[in-house]
């Protein structure tokens, strides 16, 4: 039997808003773990954790390290665990998410994760919002795992035991797009972000969608491929 296709999402931006406390919750990480106050946070679309990391820690002349990393990465994660209650009151999915995602799910596709988020924080978010469910996150990838969006791409497509072209990924920045054109994955650029459809497309997206809330209309872009949904689901391959 082939492999079926495995849907890759990012998560900030495409799937959920976390409309400030994903930042209030890295800033208080940042505090415990450097025992400074955060007065800066480099801008953080489409890097991965480790990145925003380091280079906010060198905004506050602070040193950087690996094992640095590792604990700002528990702190984070347990940050996000304490603050659940309030992810879920002060954020939310993002519109259509919900209803694409169980569609996707209905059709016997596998969706994962491709996130820069630490594997705590990613779940927390996901789960918050009921998405968790539809998520094989055993073969997610995290930024734990490399600091480079192409390097989780690829780590993600190893894990799930499938080829490039047997995987979509969506995302709502050029980082996204571009760590899945560097792998051969058809990448669906979500205009959910800061970027607009031309930096989405001029980054390599072979569609643009402007947000998920047309379930219809995504589902068959991602399972169809090309730029313009197919008249009907039959003509598509998943």
């Amino acid at each position: 039997m082939p492999v079926g296709l495995l849907v890759l999402w990012d998560i900030d931006h495409t799937l959920v808003d976390t409309r400030g406390v994903g930042r209030e919750l890295w800033a208080e990480a940042f505090d415990q773990v450097t025992g400074v106050t955060m007065r800066e946070q480099v801008r953080v679309d489409g890097l991965t954790e480790p990145v925003i990391f380091r280079e906010t820690a060198r905004m506050h002349e602070l040193p950087d390290s690996v094992e640095m990393f590792a604990e700002f990465a528990r702190a984070l994660g347990a940050a996000h665990v304490r603050h659940a209650a309030d992810l879920r009151e002060r954020g939310c999915a993002l519109p259509g998410v919900p209803s694409l995602l169980a569609a996707v799910a209905r059709r016997g596709i596998r969706q994962t994760a491709v996130t820069g988020n630490v594997r705590e924080a990613a779940v927390i978010k996901l789960a918050a919002f009921g998405l968790d469910a539809y998520m094989d996150l055993d073969v997610a990838a995290f930024g734990e795992d490399a600091e480079e969006r192409p390097e989780l791409v690829r780590i993600a497509l190893e894990r799930a035991g499938v080829r490039p072209d047997q995987a979509v990924l969506l995302g709502d920045t050029p980082a996204d797009v571009r760590g899945g054109v560097a792998n051969g994955v058809r990448s669906i650029g979500v205009a959910t972000g800061r970027a607009g459809a031309a930096q989405l497309r001029a980054a390599g997206a072979a569609a643009v969608l402007d947000d998920l809330s047309d379930t219809g209309a995504a589902l068959r872009v991602i399972t169809c491929g090309g730029d313009t949904p197919a008249p009907t689901e039959g003509a598509c391959a998943y």
